[in-house]
């Protein structure tokens, strides 16, 4: 099977296209026969090294397509079953993978495999960012960061389904009327306005109940500077590098502000959660609620040039890769 190792961390380059045997599951596994990848910034994470993985190895957490195969006492999915995993082992970036089918799902009929992949692990991203992290309520103000991003354009459908203002910040005019198509109130061009200023403008003052950051450390100050008094800010990404270290005296200063890093994984660590999550965001896909952009598409065997893409931010919507 064609598989993307890599043996060294460093930049898009290190991720070289194999032929490995296709692996064998064993009890209580299940075998993936994929029909699209999904491309997570954390992927990129694994290939530089800021998220520590053992290696060699592949990459990828985030994949679906048909049970190929079952282990021994797998009673959760049978051969031919649709299944989607968004939360490894990290191995997705091929055509094979065995997992774990009490971390995957059954994706509901009629959702296409390549909509499945590019959801799944940013869907229940925004699903636990503003059912669980933050419960966000209709009339709170959201400042969502990288609003035309795979996970930015679900928060801002979820955010406006909830009833709540979203403040999105984008990169390009291009990026805004995406944004503003989603339903966003209002829009900043980050690279071009000061974020917390226009932020304070825009709500009288007051600032915003929450700031969803997923950018890292090229917004932190101006998110830190957007929060209302007792908002709370939701770091959960580092797209431009990590988020600084901060005294808790800034937060106090700040207006006795909340800060949290959290992980999808430890928003799912059942599988009651996992399916409860799942579950809450195929029904709103569904409904039309949550439309998902499939912005580009790339070989699997092209991954490095789609590694580039995201980094770079040229990237709309979700990226899949197809085996």
């Amino acid at each position: 099977m064609l598989a993307i190792r890599i043996e060294e961390t460093g930049g898009p380059e290190v991720l070289k296209a194999v032929d490995l045997p296709a692996p064998t599951p064993g009890p209580g596994q299940v075998l993936v026969r994929h029909q699209a990848v999904g491309l997570n910034f954390i992927d990129t994470y694994h290939r530089t090294g800021l998220y520590p993985i053992r290696l060699p190895s592949g990459l990828g957490m985030e994949a679906a397509g048909t049970v190929e195969a079952v282990g021994e006492g797998v009673t959760r999915f049978a051969v031919g079953d649709p299944i989607a995993y968004a939360s490894g082992p990290i191995g997705a970036y091929a055509e094979f993978h065995v997992v774990d089918p009490t971390r995957a799902v059954k994706p509901p009929a009629g959702v296409d495999p390549k909509v499945a992949a590019a959801v799944l692990l940013k869907g229940m991203t925004a699903e636990f960012l503003v059912r669980r992290c933050f419960p966000l309520k209709a009339g709170q103000t959201a400042l969502v960061h990288a609003a035309a991003g795979g996970v930015g354009q679900i928060l801002v459908q979820w955010a406006k389904h909830i009833g709540s203002n979203v403040i999105a910040t984008v990169g390009s005019q291009d990026k805004a009327e995406v944004a503003r198509g989603l339903g966003a109130d209002h829009v900043i061009l980050y690279r071009d306005q000061d974020v917390a200023a226009e932020v304070r403008r825009m709500t009288g003052g007051k600032g915003v109940e929450v700031a969803y950051d997923s950018v890292g450390a090229a917004t932190f100050e101006g998110t830190l500077a957007s929060l209302a008094r007792r908002g709370m800010f939701v770091s959960f990404g580092n797209a431009s590098g990590p988020a600084p270290a901060v005294e808790p005296l800034r937060l106090q200063r700040a207006g006795s502000v909340f800060l949290t890093r959290p992980t999808l994984f430890d928003y799912t660590t059942t599988t009651a959660e996992l399916d409860d999550s799942a579950s809450a965001l195929f029904d709103l896909i569904g409904k039309g609620v949550i439309k998902v952009e499939i912005g580009q598409t790339f070989p699997l065997a092209r991954a490095a040039d789609a590694h580039r893409a995201l980094e770079a931010r040229q990237t709309v919507g979700a990226t899949v890769l197809i085996p």
